[in-house]
């Protein structure tokens, strides 16, 4: 059995819906899930489909080619399709802190994760050893403000030679610049805390301590040029009290920050993920 993902987006227009079911149903497909969205300030359509084939003679390449033909110029439409049997590959950026590392790689060593996993890069040497322990091959780049460019040329022919199809900084704490946010356009996603009130700077857990607030929360996004200002995947919060310490507040962020990120990448590899004017569409 086959079974592809659909993903469009075009200006609103009667008979968008009927139009895609007809021509699945026209080509022997079952419908196995359906969803929709329209954006009233902006009229714009957004649906998710996936479908199933049974005819052992589909072809993914051919059916892509004949919705394009079918359907696409009559409604103007963005789209994109995927088949079930094409996992996505997913490179991690690391540094040094290893809560999200350790977290993704224990859902991905347990299957829980669509996706593969060809290599971990880091600026630094200190997680060499978990990638070793789960057998993934582990790149050490440093990054300075002297050889930054050098840099992302060595990660840009890692990513291409293994055709990576989207980026996870799991607390890699670079800014990513142009070079590679280009090539990879709401591919590479980040995670940060997210304060209600925000506090930056090297220790906001230590900043929002003192100042007694209760409640903190993460914020997974796609990067942009803007620096934590792409397009929100998922957040979180949890409540915090007087009682709670700086370690507490660290501990729950962290926790906080594995949960959000391992939700983002679910959403963006199951193809969940609809990004229009720095928006995000999330489908369930």
């Amino acid at each position: 059995m086959n079974k592809i993902t659909i993903l469009i987006n075009c200006k609103d227009l009667p008979g968008i819906i009927a139009s895609v079911t007809n021509f699945i149903v026209a080509q022997n497909g079952n419908i196995v899930y359906i969803d929709q969205h329209v954006d009233r300030e902006q009229d714009i359509f957004f649906m998710r489909l996936e479908s199933e084939f049974t005819n052992s003679n589909f072809s993914t390449e051919t059916f892509k080619e004949t919705f394009k033909d079918t359907l696409c110029g009559k409604f103007k439409m963005k789209w994109r399709i995927y088949s079930s049997e094409t996992k996505p590959k997913m490179a991690l950026f690391v540094s040094k802190y290893d809560h999200c590392l350790y977290d993704i790689l224990s859902r991905y060593n347990s299957g829980e994760l669509n996706l593969e996993i060809p290599f971990i890069i880091s600026n630094h040497e200190k997680l060499k050893y978990i990638a070793k322990g789960f057998n993934i091959p582990f790149y050490y780049i440093p990054v300075n403000k002297n050889n930054k460019a050098e840099a992302e040329d060595k990660q840009l022919e890692l990513l291409e030679a293994h055709n990576i199809d989207f980026i996870v900084l799991a607390r890699y704490m670079q800014i990513v610049s142009n070079k590679l946010i280009s090539k990879y356009p709401n591919k590479i996603i980040n995670i940060h805390h997210s304060f209600l009130p925000a506090f930056v700077g090297a220790k906001p857990y230590h900043s929002a301590y003192k100042r007694g607030v209760k409640i903190i929360g993460a914020t997974s996004h796609y990067a942009t040029e803007e620096l934590d200002a792409g397009p929100i995947i998922e957040q979180d919060v949890t409540r915090i009290s007087h009682a709670n310490s700086i370690e507490d507040l660290i501990a729950k962020g962290r926790d906080l920050e594995k949960i959000v990120l391992a939700n983002a990448i679910k959403l963006h590899s199951n193809r969940k993920v609809m990004v229009f004017n720095n928006k995000t569409v999330i489908f369930s």
